[in-house]
């Protein structure tokens, strides 16, 4: 396996032309259906703060700088826009995760969704993470993320993931302005993921609290420095 700095200069080098070629060829329009922004249909699993719903929570990392930018945006708190990545944390004993997911409202749809006769919208659109401006599609380097499950198509580099969406005609407009998000997207989660490791400085916690470690250090659930 690369290391992760042999990865960040491969997803440097990538080229946005390349990036869209396969877009273009994979196709892709967004139908507004909210699938990517609600919860996950058929899991009885438990949100991270320990309320329960019937589904799987809505997932997507989220940088701090992101949290931070949408702070800003729509002057919430940061547990208003982000929740500790659930995986490893009990509800009992808290525990130590990485990274920051977006939050989730009762139902387990993210914060920012909203629908009206069907049709979904985010109301923070123009703020919105690069995860969330690049669904469906990813780009296979070691240390990206692969959203919602195994990839369903895939061109070169570019994975795409399931979505009503696929298959429809995209313009070449469209498919540069998308790949160079995802190129940028790219970089940013390699570089995110070598502050984790070279910031990683394990801390001491009491019983029932959550440290989230990310690029900038080990933070409690609301962002502040631990």
């Amino acid at each position: 396996m690369e290391s992760l700095e042999a990865e960040l200069d491969h997803a440097r080098d990538l080229d946005v032309s390349d990036l869209a070629d396969a877009i273009e060829s994979i196709g892709f329009e967004c139908t507004r259906c909210g699938a990517c922004c609600k919860a996950n249909e058929g899991s009885e699993n438990p949100q991270s703060d320990g309320e329960p719903v019937g589904d799987d929570p809505h997932t997507a990392t989220v940088f701090p700088d992101e949290v931070r930018d949408l702070q800003d945006a729509t002057d919430y708190d940061w547990r208003d826009v982000a929740r500790p990545m659930p995986y490893g944390l009990s509800d009992d004993t808290g525990g130590e995760t990485l990274e920051w997911a977006l939050q989730t409202d009762a139902c387990g749809d993210c914060t920012f969704y909203e629908e009206n006769e069907g049709e979904g919208r985010c109301t923070v659109h123009e703020d919105r993470p690069l995860i969330c401006e690049t669904y469906p599609f990813s780009v296979a380097l070691g240390g990206t993320s692969q959203p919602m499950g195994e990839a369903v198509d895939e061109a070169g580099l570019v994975r795409a993931h399931e979505c009503e969406g696929l298959g429809r005609d995209i313009s070449r407009a469209d498919a540069e302005a998308l790949a160079r998000s995802l190129k940028e997207r790219a970089i940013r989660e390699l570089e995110e993921a070598i502050g984790v490791r070279d910031n990683y400085a394990p801390v001491e916690r009491e019983s029932g609290e959550v440290v989230v470690y990310d690029s900038e250090g080990p933070k409690t659930r609301d962002g502040r420095p631990h």
